[in-house]
């Protein structure tokens, strides 16, 4: 029988030219979106780091980890509200190792 929830990681990167209250209220968005279709378990606000690489020419990006449960259709939804949110460089949901 398959499991009604799995456990998820998030990692999304914001904009680093946004300021602290936009990049506050999309913290906020995802927290919400998460909490209305899943559990969330921890929210860890890595702050400004150096990517890898350049994205939309910006050397660095605001990173959020966030982990939760949710049922498998849920992060099909996440990763479209993702993709439509103006300021969200990149993001990655994984499952979660038990």
């Amino acid at each position: 029988m398959a499991k009604s929830t799995e456990n998820y990681e998030l990692l999304y990167i914001i904009d680093p030219d946004l300021n602290e209250e936009e990049t506050a209220a999309i913290v906020a968005k995802f927290k919400a979106l998460v909490e209305e279709n899943g559990t969330l378990t921890e929210i860890d606000e890595w702050g400004k780091r150096k990517l890898a690489y350049l994205i939309n020419d910006k050397p660095e990006g605001y990173y959020v980890l966030v982990k939760f449960t949710a049922a498998p259709a849920f992060p099909a939804e996440l990763y479209r509200v993702l993709g439509i949110t103006e300021g969200v460089m990149r993001a990655l949901v994984t499952v979660a190792a038990e």
